[in-house]
């Protein structure tokens, strides 16, 4: 089989003077680096990795803010046959300990925002160094080294390019856990390939003049694609902002930085909606990316309206690695997810797994070369998600006609209420159409008598007036009264996982919780 290291394609084929990336530090400082001084640090860096012990397909577990540091940890561990792990940037200490457990780290990476979470390794068997990214005081970890960035780089000399081919294992990335433990989801170096050859170019037809700014930091599938594949694969550049995303950073990255392809989710674009934001903010956007979950149609179209841009939802997964049913530029439809991307292929079918026919919902399957080879050491859960050449995706969609996919949610989302099912997605879309209404939520919750009925958790605009009692009024306007949530409930704030995407299971508890106050 003939050799593929996708770390090599990524950055070695590049003019060495090319911009590769700009970075903006937590100080607010910038800095660039071209492909030529990425692919020296790469190699330097990989050098250090064999130098420290690392052997091919060994894990090295990377817990850094989104920047150059980043970047060149991950492809030096493919450049070398290890296997880099990018973990949560919102990990707690606990958090990082099981992780570096699961994934048998032999090296661990930290930036300086998480050099204290560095002593909750100490006792790991298979760890053999520490690398801290800072100029401050190194912690502590008992029986293993602790190293500053510049000095463990200075230890090994630059290293060649593993022979890897396209089967190979290239990288892990856990899934964000939003409804019970972490699973690391194996890719290989083929796959990185595949989702630039595929999204990439059929969707986006990305250039080598683009530069790509993405909300979704590094660790997430879709922000690895947005923030490094996408713009590596064909030499154009990329803004990482190591600082926690906020409306006001954004607007600078697009004032300063005039990214043309922009990568975030809807909560994301929901919040800079509320923002305020000018109305030439997306001036230099070609396309507006968004995946997570299901765009709904009035957000959709206000925002599109408001700015002046283009949007294209879709739906990718850790599984898949990135997006495989998109919207077009110039086709896209408010309310769905959009079409087949190239290269993937998708099947609806029934409990039974019987394909079903258009225009009937049913479950989500998906096939394509960059799914994950199956989850590290979950055997059980491997086997009921991964089947044969398809993978289960856990949704429960509808297809049209003429090939358009819509989410009708997740598929343990799908309340029954008296018997009938409803889409909590239709019954947000509805809140949503409320010019008040900002974010949204419907979820199921048991009555006195134990019976699922939809409730709606909102949160409202700043300083609107508009109560309970008014979107249930509006609620009754516009859904049959099955459809109605049963109650209403206000929230400052709905939670988010690390990268932005809605704790169902979490707003399900908060109103329980607020149902069942004396």
């Amino acid at each position: 089989m003939a050799t593929f290291n996708a770390s090599e394609w990524l950055v070695g084929r590049h003019a060495p003077e090319r911009r590769a990336i700009t970075a903006i530090d937590l100080d607010g400082s910038v800095r660039e680096v071209t492909y030529g001084e990425l692919l020296a640090s790469v190699r330097a860096f990989a050098g250090a990795l064999r130098r420290a012990g690392v052997r091919p397909e060994e894990r090295v577990l990377l817990c850094l803010g989104d920047g150059p540091e980043l970047v060149t940890a991950f492809l030096a561990g493919l450049w070398l046959g290890a296997v880099p792990v990018p973990v949560s940037t919102m990990v707690l200490a606990k958090d990082l300990r099981t992780l570096a457990e699961d994934s048998r780290a032999r090296v661990v990476v930290l930036s300086s925002e998480f050099a204290d979470l560095a002593p909750v390794l100490e006792g790991l068997p298979e760890l053999q160094h520490v690398v801290v990214l800072t100029d401050e005081a190194l912690p502590r970890v008992r029986g293993v080294p602790v190293w500053p960035w510049e000095s463990f780089v200075a230890t090994g000399t630059p290293a060649d390019p593993y022979p890897t081919t396209a089967e190979s294992p290239a990288f892990w990335l856990y899934t964000s856990g939003t409804t019970g433990t972490p699973k690391a989801a194996m890719h290989r170096h083929g796959s990185l390939r595949d989702t630039a050859e595929t999204y990439a170019q059929d969707v986006l037809a990305i250039r080598p003049d683009d530069v790509c700014f993405s909300v979704a930091k590094f660790f997430f599938a879709y922000g690895l694609g947005n923030s490094m594949t996408f713009p590596f694969s064909v030499g154009a550049s990329v803004v990482l902002d190591r600082s926690r995303p906020s409306p006001k950073g954004t607007l600078r990255v697009l004032q300063e930085f005039s990214p043309t392809l922009f990568f975030a989710g809807p909560t994301y674009y929901a919040a800079l909606l509320a923002a305020g934001l000018p109305r030439d903010a997306f001036a230099s956007v070609r396309e507006c990316v968004s995946a997570g979950e299901a765009f709904p149609a009035p957000l959709f179209d206000r925002f599109c309206s408001t700015f002046g841009v283009e949007m294209l939802d879709g739906i990718g997964s850790t599984e898949m690695l990135h997006i495989f049913i998109s919207g077009r530029p110039g086709r896209t439809r408010a309310g769905t997810t959009g079409e087949i991307v190239a290269g993937y292929q998708a099947k609806i079918v029934d409990d039974d797994g019987i394909p079903v026919p258009d225009g009937t919902p049913g479950h989500l399957y998906v096939g394509g070369s960059s799914a994950a080879t199956g989850y590290w050491s979950r055997t059980e859960v491997t086997r009921r998600v991964f089947q044969g050449p398809w993978v289960r995706t856990g949704d429960t969609y509808v297809r049209s006609a003429d090939g358009y996919y819509t989410s009708l949610g997740r598929t343990d989302d799908i309340i029954k209420a008296g018997g009938i099912w409803v889409s909590p997605t239709e019954v947000e879309e509805r809140l949503r159409a409320h010019p008040d209404v900002v974010q949204v939520a419907v979820v199921s919750v048991p009555d006195a008598a134990g019976l699922d009925k939809p409730v709606a958790c909102v949160v409202l605009a700043p300083g609107s007036e508009c109560t309970s009692d008014d979107l249930v009024r509006f609620c009754r306007e516009g859904l049959a009264s099955f459809k109605r949530p049963r109650h209403v409930l206000l929230f400052d704030a709905m939670p988010v996982t690390a990268t932005g995407k809605l704790q169902r299971f979490r707003v399900r508890e908060l109103a329980i919780e607020r149902l069942t106050e004396p």
